[in-house]
């Protein structure tokens, strides 16, 4: 049986509210990778951009860095938590001015798959060894 091991990706400072990220989220939660994409590449939201492209980030590292199999990655977790606020004022009657908050969401994606079996290199001793064996 091959090897699990779990991989980390975060993106920072997403500007929309972390319940409107955490709603799309939680559609996409404990399933393949594969399946997350099509999920949200059909989901008509505006929050849905960021969390594909913080489960596609998850990919390319665990594929490209880490040598896990693309095609057995599982989002093992999906959370979203809220981010720094900016604090800033609107214009209101009489020249008063009304704080309000942008606020921003911060993603983490793990996750899980197995490792690629690594292939035996093939050297030049291996094959006239067996061109030998072979006579």
């Amino acid at each position: 049986m091959a090897d699990t091991t779990t991989i980390r990706s975060y993106t920072k400072g997403v500007d929309q509210t972390p319940r409107k990220v955490a709603l799309v989220a939680s559609l996409v939660r404990r399933r393949t990778v594969a399946d997350a994409l099509v999920i949200l590449s059909h989901t008509p939201k505006r929050a849905a951009l960021p969390v594909i492209k913080a489960i596609e980030s998850a990919k390319s590292n665990a594929v490209n860095t880490h040598g896990l199999d693309g095609k057995t990655l599982i989002i093992s977790t999906l959370s979203v938590t809220a981010g720094v606020r900016l604090k800033r004022f609107k214009p209101a009657s009489r020249g008063r001015a009304l704080p309000f908050q942008k606020k921003s969401a911060n993603i983490l994606v793990e996750v899980t798959g197995d490792v690629k079996a690594k292939k035996k290199p093939v050297t030049a001793k291996t094959e006239v060894a067996e061109k030998v064996e072979e006579k």
